[in-house]
């Protein structure tokens, strides 16, 4: 059997160097991965991948989109307050990087192009679980992840390009970048608790978080491979389920047993006060998250010990 040629931007990212590691490990697949590690981390690359460090933004990337059967496109600029600081180089990434990256699956016949858009679509939506209906952005990362949507449905309607868009809510796992000024709150509390030292919560700790699973997420990404259904569309993946940061810092204390309390620190700016997904579309395709919050925590607290050990976090 002929292997499918999948091509990954951000391949060295969190999403990304999980999703290539499920690739190599089925048989059908040859994996092709892109990233200027600019936020990922070489060693997160499975050695079966073909890397090249490039950006998104360069016309370089165009050779390497040839022969590609399908792309999962995840490369962008993503933490919220890194956005909300710099709105130019966040257009920059998550825009012009976007269209180079559709344009290079256009001129190369690529059959499909598989790529991340974000629940932070609907930070001023009010309605919840959130069905995908609701796009209501407010910050500088989700109007970016906006015009990507409207560029995605531009190409789709005037090439044979095939799109499905997938509207992340909080992916968590190992890998989860732990590098950013700010970590996202599950590495930064185990980071800190480990260390013996008091994690930050930002704000009262009340705003709630929809968490899925990387595994879960993956399962999808192949789904939306080998189903003609998910062309053209757009679909949350989240657990349908929230949990507030609170909620999520006594866990992690819990199953750590340690008892330290955090500090508090002003709340940050761009931020949505709740998100819950509506994953009915996705479920209709017989998906469905499998993980529970505890099981994945646990994961997290086992890789992140590994990299303490390794040197990794100091």
């Amino acid at each position: 059997m002929q292997k499918a040629n999948v091509l990954i931007t951000g391949v060295a990212g969190f999403i990304g160097s999980n999703l290539a590691d499920r690739l190599c490990s089925l048989d059908g697949y040859k994996v092709t991965g892109i990233d200027n590690l600019a936020y990922g981390v070489r060693e997160q690359v499975p050695d079966a991948v073909e890397f090249h460090k490039v950006d998104i933004r360069s016309k370089a990337i165009y050779p390497l989109f040839e022969n590609v059967d399908y792309v999962f496109h995840l490369a962008a600029k993503n933490c919220i307050s890194d956005c909300q600081a710099d709105p130019v180089e966040t257009a920059d990434v998550n825009v012009t990087g976007t269209v180079n990256v559709f344009e290079a699956a256009r001129r190369a016949g690529v059959k499909k192009v598989i790529y991340a858009e974000s629940s932070a679509l609907y930070e001023a939506s009010t309605v919840f679980p959130t069905p995908e209906a609701q796009v209501k952005p407010e910050s500088f990362y989700a109007a970016s992840k906006v015009a990507s949507m409207y560029f995605a449905d531009s190409f789709g309607r005037f090439s044979d390009l095939r799109f499905t868009a997938l509207r992340y809510f909080c992916v968590y796992g190992p890998r989860q970048d732990y590098r950013r000024n700010i970590p996202p709150v599950m590495s930064a509390f185990i980071i800190k608790l480990l260390k013996g030292e008091n994690p930050v919560i930002y704000g009262t700790g009340d705003k709630r978080r929809d968490f899925v699973y990387v595994d879960d997420v993956n399962d999808f990404h192949l789904l939306c491979m080998n189903k003609g259904v998910t062309d053209g569309r757009a679909f949350n993946i989240g657990s349908g389920e929230n949990y507030s940061v609170n909620e999520i810092y006594q866990m992690i204390a819990e199953l750590l047993n340690v008892r330290v309390s955090p500090l508090h620190r002003p709340d940050l700016p761009g931020e949505a006060v709740q998100t819950l997904a509506d994953v009915t579309n996705a479920r209709r395709l017989g998906w469905s998250p499998k993980t529970a919050i505890k099981d994945g925590l646990k994961d997290m607290i086992d890789f992140i010990r590994r990299e303490f050990q390794k040197g990794n976090i100091k």
